[in-house]
């Protein structure tokens, strides 16, 4: 049975691509109030399980099961994931519409001053890296998500923009939801996460409090 304090739980969720198991049957439970920090090596499955429960990326078996009322859920992939040949503003708009927001471009004129992105008429495919990732968590956050899943999110700010980002991600957890994100940065899995699971070649060898994963072997996995 799914922990009955978990917004969202994977019960046994596993993916396979050709005949690499990339994802073995893995337990996973997300609760509200906590940052949880998913490490492990390249190719150990954390792209992977955060796809899934993000409902990105169908299991090949298992099932994620979501808390009643269903959470609403916010992904940020790793890589940006929107449309090059519109503006940011324009790319927000569009993506509230199709969640069905109310009001879409007041929306997306708040999160365009929220997350700081450039609001001059240039097309997304012109914007730096950095920028796209920011417009890639403004969309995460259109609908005022309960649980926010993050794929290496601040690899391509400067520190000023992941100082920032974070403010922005913590808020989703102080009003009771939950923060997932994936790092190779141990410095940000030190200051952000209540909680640390380690997979290793696609198991779950370790999920614990931030104090027991320093104390544990895994720490010595960590990327």
């Amino acid at each position: 049975m799914p922990d009955v304090t978990a917004l969202l739980s994977g019960r046994g969720i596993a993916r396979s691509f050709g005949r690499h198991a990339a994802l073995e049957p893995t337990d996973l439970d997300v609760r509200g109030g906590e940052v949880l920090g998913l490490v492990g090596p390249n190719g150990a499955g954390k792209s992977t399980l955060v796809s899934i429960l993000a409902g990105a990326l169908s299991p090949d078996s298992g099932t994620v099961v979501h808390a009643d009322p269903a959470p609403r859920v916010g992904w940020v992939p790793q890589r940006p994931a929107q449309y090059g040949r519109l503006t940011p503003r324009e790319n927000l708009e569009l993506f509230a519409r199709l969640e069905g927001v109310s009001e879409p471009e007041a929306v997306a004129g708040r999160l365009v001053e929220l997350v700081e992105l450039p609001d001059d008429g240039r097309l997304t495919a012109e914007l730096s890296l950095g920028n796209q990732q920011r417009l890639n968590l403004a969309v995460a956050l259109l609908a005022d998500p309960d649980v926010l899943l993050l794929d290496e999110p601040t690899s391509s700010l400067d520190p000023r923009q992941r100082r920032r980002f974070w403010e922005l991600a913590r808020a989703v957890r102080e009003r009771g939801g939950a923060v997932v994100f994936v790092t190779q940065n141990l410095e940000e899995l030190e200051r952000f996460a209540d909680r640390v699971v380690v997979l290793l070649d696609g198991r779950l060898v370790f999920d614990g409090s931030a104090e027991e994963y320093a104390r544990s072997p895994e720490a010595d996995v960590f990327a």
